[in-house]
């Protein structure tokens, strides 16, 4: 089985979630922090820690320790700035983007 991560092609076996998949291909970071874009990835494996969020066929927020890969997912890492504050128009300096 095949997914596309970041665009490159990673292959798993039939079953396995997608951070088995996405750790096996040897990518440790799936998404960005929002304050310091510090990567993050698998902590819990177990969807309470929400540190492996990712983008999966352009639906965000799929966390990636819980949903098995599927034949020809494409995955992409996730990030979210941190909104504008109270009277800022653009997000707050020191975050990139990914």
């Amino acid at each position: 089985m095949t997914i596309t991560v970041n665009g490159e092609p990673t292959t798993g076996v039939t079953g396995q979630s997608l951070a088995g998949v996405i750790l096996a291909g040897g990518t440790l970071g799936f998404r960005h922090t929002s304050v310091a874009g510090r990567p993050r990835g698998v902590f819990c494996g177990i969807g309470v820690c929400y540190d492996c969020l990712v983008e999966v066929n352009d639906q965000r927020d799929v966390r990636a320790c819980q949903r098995r890969a599927a034949e020809g997912d494409v995955v992409r890492s996730q990030h979210d700035p941190l909104p504008a504050g109270p009277g800022e128009a653009t997000p707050r300096p020191g975050v990139t983007a990914s």
